[in-house]
């Protein structure tokens, strides 16, 4: 299983970023799809997950800011930030959840920098 993440980015405080996993496998048969994200020095941290009947669960860093969504038809899986803070700063990473493992995709940098 291999995932590609994309769409990080320079962005001001305030900005939106959308950021993209396309998942090389259907992904309708998998319990869930996550974004992590690590900053320089920290540890990796659950961001947003998506699980497949549609339910979701965020960080309380992203609560209200950012939102996890997917197209099983695609199987891609979107985050959408809105409202950057420079604390977002962070390589993101996706990772599809099966039940011995995490595959976890390559990492886009995001840094929100004025």
């Amino acid at each position: 299983v291999q995932l590609q993440a994309s769409g990080g980015g320079l962005v001001q405080p305030g900005g939106s970023l959308r950021l993209s996993c396309v998942v090389s496998r259907s992904i309708v048969s998998f319990g869930a799809v996550d974004w992590h994200r690590q900053a320089p020095g920290k540890q990796r941290e659950l961001v947003a997950r998506i699980i497949s009947s549609g339910r979701t669960t965020y960080a309380d860093s992203a609560k209200g800011r950012f939102t996890i969504s997917r197209d099983n038809a695609k199987n891609t899986v979107t985050l959408q930030m809105t409202s950057l803070k420079p604390e977002d700063t962070a390589v993101y990473y996706c990772g599809l959840v099966t039940p011995s493992r995490i595959y976890w995709g390559q990492g886009t940098l995001v840094t929100v920098s004025s």
